[in-house]
């Protein structure tokens, strides 16, 4: 891909990077600098009473890191056979978390003013969306993400 979302010399101060990544031929981002490394899909152990979206756990380099398929959580179709998931490692506070997705793309540099800000609710994992020359750009918020996966762990454990 050959379109940069980028702006005059003067204003490149304000810029920030952001990891790219179709899922299901939507392109969407989280920020880069909290991208700790992109591997091929691992064997991944299943985790028994998991969330559908919660794949599994993932050994790396011996350090256990729960596997999100984004495009279960997101409410997509299952992965067709043709498509080998990516697994994006990404660090929430201090912790390792591997979201699978179907195709990585670049690391572009933006300016975080032309992100225009989700308008539905706040329980929503989308932070904004910002144009590009060909495509809009998802931000997710890996904590919202998290926060959520949790949530409905919660909710199905409760007595009621």
């Amino acid at each position: 891909m050959n379109s940069k979302v980028m702006n005059t010399p003067e204003e490149t101060t304000d810029q920030k990077r952001c990891c790219t990544f179709l899922i299901e031929n939507t392109c969407f981002a989280v920020e880069a600098d909290n991208v700790t490394e992109v591997v091929q899909r691992g064997v991944i152990n299943n985790v028994p009473l998991a969330s559908p979206a919660i794949s599994g756990l993932l050994n790396l380099r011996g350090r256990i890191v729960p596997a999100i398929d984004l495009r279960l959580f997101l409410e997509f179709p299952t992965v067709p056979p043709s498509i080998k998931q990516i697994s994006l490692i990404v660090d929430v506070n201090n912790e390792w978390y591997c979201f699978l997705v179907d195709k990585l793309l670049d690391v572009k540099a933006y300016d975080p003013r032309q992100v225009t800000p989700p308008t539905n609710n706040s329980s929503s994992v989308l932070e904004g969306v910002l144009p590009d020359t060909d495509q809009l750009i998802h931000f997710l918020s890996p904590e919202k993400i998290l926060k959520n996966l949790l949530d409905i762990r919660t909710e199905s454990q409760s007595v009621g």
